[in-house]
């Protein structure tokens, strides 16, 4: 199952079916520290006869970088509609991260300049979306859609990161692990505590944030 090609496989069965907008779903950034989660949504034209543009597209995990950026806009060009949601280090303090992710997906699928007819989903149900919807695993490496979901989600957030690393918060290095709990993050919080995109009820965080409160009332 890992590491296979994305396929239009699912996408196909919706289609058949009549449905004409089907829109791959997923997120980027559930794991890190700080920043957003985002959601890319991806809605290709079930007309379409030429993929070839599409060939370097599959879960965005297993790109470089480089070849996420050229994939994203092979996608723009292919794709029906495209959008990116998200929902902030504050919101994801105040209602979880899995509610808050379903939040960012709703906010995708609202920018989309199609109106989607049936849904696609890596792992999560969106039951308060009332459109036929198929949640699976692993589906950013099974699903064309669902994996371009995962490229739109990804390089949006990191371009997000990046802006905030150099306009905001330098000394983190945000642009560089994206908020994620590498050592260089580490050592950053360690000399320079959290800033105010950090996620103040993730494990880490929190603790900090505890050992700091316990010294102040000691």
């Amino acid at each position: 199952m890992h590491g296979k090609h994305p396929t239009l496989e699912h996408e196909t069965r919706l289609w058949a079916q009549g449905y004409r907008a089907v829109a791959g779903l997923d997120e980027a950034g559930r794991g890190a520290w700080a920043g957003p989660v985002c959601a890319g949504a991806v809605i290709f034209d079930p007309q379409a006869t030429d993929w070839t543009d599409l060939a370097g597209v599959c879960d965005s995990k297993q790109l470089s970088a480089v070849q996420r950026e050229a994939a994203l806009k092979s996608i723009q060009n292919q794709a029906l509609a495209w959008a990116a949601g998200w929902a902030s280090a504050a919101e994801i303090d105040a209602v979880g991260i899995v509610p808050a992710t379903r939040l960012a997906m709703r906010r995708a699928l609202e920018q989309l300049s199609r109106r989607p007819d049936a849904l696609l989903i890596d792992a999560l149900r969106l039951s308060e979306i009332p459109l036929p919807q198929h949640s699976f695993p692993f589906a950013d490496q099974l699903s064309l859609s669902v994996a371009a979901a995962s490229i739109v989600a990804k390089v949006s957030r990191d371009h997000w990161m990046c802006e905030q690393a150099e306009a905001h918060y330098t000394g983190y290095g945000f642009g560089q692990h994206k908020g994620y709990g590498t050592r260089l993050h580490q050592e950053a919080l360690a000399t320079q505590g959290p800033c105010a995109i950090h996620r103040r009820t993730f494990a880490p965080i929190a603790s900090y944030l505890h050992e700091q409160q316990e010294q102040a009332t000691s």
